[in-house]
C-alpha cells in the first residue's frame, strides 16, 4: 500500500483548454481522488484568463491564475489582461503563464515584444505581490536574467528545458522549478532534478500536454508521476519528497 502523502497541488495546467471542455467536471473528480489538492490553472489569453475564474467560482480545486502566452505577441491584449489582473487581483494566485519563448519566436523584432511584454508582466506581478508562473522555452538563461534584472522574488520556472547550471542564479534567488510528469522519460528533466535542491522544487502536470505518455492527453490527475520522478531522482522516498514540495509550494503561493 502506498504511503499517505500531504495534499499534493499542480502548480501549472491548463484547465480552460479545450481538450478538457468534454469532461472537465470528471477530471477534476479522477484529480480529487489521486490526492491532488489544488490545482493553480494557468491561462494563455484573456480569453483563458475569463473562463477559469468562472471555473473557479465553481470548483472548489481551482485556483486561477491569468497571462498572455509569450507566443502572442499583442500589446492590446497584454494590456487588456493587466486590467484584467489588477481588477481581479484577491481572486488571483499567479501571474502566468508569461516569459519567453524562443522555440517559436525567432525574430529578433518579435523577441523584443516579448521582452517587453514579460517585463510589463514582471513589473505587474511585483506591484502587486503574486507570483509569477514562467515560461521559458529555449530561453531559460534569457527568462532568468530579466527577472533578476527586474527584481522578482516570487518566481515559479515551469517545464524548464535548459541546462541545470542557468539555473542556478535562480536558485539563488529562491526561484521554483515545477517538475512535469514528463521527467519520467526525459534525461534533461532527470538531470535538472539531481543538479537542484529539493528545497526549490515544484511538481506540475502542464494538462493537457507533458504527460506520462506522449500520446495521451495529461490530466492533474497524473502528478503522481511527477512526484515518483523527482523521488526517483533524489533517492528519497515519495513521502519525504512530497512533504518538502509541500512545504516548497507554501513558502511561494502561501495556503492552497
Amino acid at each position: 500500500m502506498d504511503p499517505p502523502l500531504p495534499p499534493l497541488v499542480d502548480t501549472h495546467a491548463h484547465l480552460a483548454s479545450p481538450e478538457f471542455d468534454a469532461d472537465r467536471e470528471a477530471v477534476l473528480a479522477r484529480a480529487a481522488a489521486a490526492g491532488v489538492g489544488a490545482v493553480i490553472s494557468v491561462g494563455e489569453t484573456l480569453a483563458d484568463a475569463e473562463k477559469t475564474l468562472a471555473l473557479a467560482r465553481v470548483s472548489p480545486l481551482v485556483r486561477p491564475a491569468a497571462g498572455l502566452h509569450p507566443t502572442h505577441l499583442d500589446f492590446a491584449q497584454a494590456e487588456a489582461l493587466c486590467a484584467f489582473i489588477r481588477k481581479h487581483r484577491p481572486l488571483l494566485r499567479a501571474v502566468g503563464e508569461v516569459g519567453l519563448d524562443h522555440w517559436k519566436v525567432r525574430d529578433e523584432g518579435g523577441r523584443a515584444r516579448q521582452r517587453e511584454i514579460f517585463t510589463a508582466f514582471i513589473r505587474l506581478a511585483i506591484e502587486l505581490d503574486l507570483p509569477l508562473n514562467v515560461h521559458s522555452r529555449s530561453a531559460g538563461r534569457e527568462a532568468i536574467a530579466r527577472l533578476l534584472a527586474c527584481g522578482a522574488r516570487r518566481v515559479q520556472l515551469h517545464a524548464f528545458d535548459g541546462r541545470a547550471q542557468s539555473a542556478l542564479a535562480a536558485v539563488e534567488a529562491g526561484y521554483f522549478f515545477s517538475i512535469p510528469p514528463s521527467a519520467a522519460r526525459s534525461p534533461q528533466k532527470q538531470k535538472l532534478i539531481r543538479r537542484l535542491p529539493l528545497a526549490c522544487l515544484l511538481l506540475e502536470t502542464d494538462s493537457p500536454v507533458l504527460g506520462p505518455d506522449p500520446g495521451a492527453r495529461n490530466e492533474p490527475a497524473n502528478l503522481r508521476h511527477a512526484l515518483r520522478a523527482v523521488a526517483q531522482a533524489k533517492g528519497v522516498p515519495e513521502e519525504e519528497a512530497a512533504r518538502a514540495i509541500a512545504a516548497n509550494t507554501a513558502r511561494l503561493y502561501g495556503p492552497v
